[in-house]
């Protein structure tokens, strides 16, 4: 390809590196028995799909209209996150969604019979801040002092487990396996009591799998 003959701006993507990638993840799926889904928020570029989901089971959708783009483009399963979902979205994000994660047990325990009255199919998670995290900067860290995103320990309400399927993490960003081994001792010191009646435990994103060097076997 001459990219000097490439009308600009435009976004180029080289599917056979795409391809290279999607196959390593999928890799990761069949010898670890886990499920990867494209985060649209980080990719949303709707015109590669039909190569993303041959590979990746669903995709994550931080709002109303990432969940269209998933339903409606992708076809696979679509898992709603939103650290505060709108009393004029939720009905539609429910029918469309196969999982839903709430960031907080108020949110939860709002809405869950309302998504669950829509779709009783749908499975509900909450998301956990695990308290630790290894971001490279401190804007990027969803477990940073003060942050909202996700329920500590200390504000963990055990009523709600009677309601969920799933619990919910995030606290990387484009790093290696070993922060998430760090992460993981966190997060089972403090909730791993709960996990025996869970159906799914979400390991959230930033995980630089396709990065050189990322140790793919310690992951499995």
């Amino acid at each position: 390809m001459n990219y000097d003959n490439i009308d600009t701006p435009v976004y180029i993507c080289e599917e056979k590196l795409l391809e290279k990638n999607l196959k390593l993840l999928d890799y990761v799926q069949k010898q670890s028995g886990a499920k990867i889904i494209l985060a649209l928020k980080g990719f949303a570029m709707h015109s590669t799909f039909s190569l993303v989901k041959k590979y990746l089971k669903g995709c994550t959708a931080s709002g109303l209209h990432e969940a269209k783009l998933a339903h409606e483009y992708f076809k696979g399963e679509v898992h709603t996150y939103s650290p505060s979902f709108k009393d004029t979205d939720i009905a539609e994000i429910a029918k469309i969604s196969n999982y839903i994660v709430f960031n907080s047990s108020s949110q939860l325990i709002k809405y869950k019979d309302i998504v669950k009255n829509i779709n009783p199919t749908i499975s509900i998670s909450l998301r956990i801040n695990p308290e630790v995290s290894f971001s490279p900067k401190e804007i990027y860290n969803p477990c940073g002092l003060y942050s909202r995103l996700g329920v500590t320990i200390a504000n963990f309400d055990e009523s709600v487990m009677q309601y969920i399927d799933g619990l919910n993490f995030h606290a990387l960003c484009e790093q290696n396996v070993d922060a998430l081994e760090e992460v993981l001792f966190k997060f089972e010191a403090n909730f791993s009591k709960y996990f025996k009646n869970l159906k799914y435990i979400n390991f959230g994103g930033g995980h630089h799998i396709t990065k050189q060097g990322y140790d793919v076997d310690k992951l499995i």
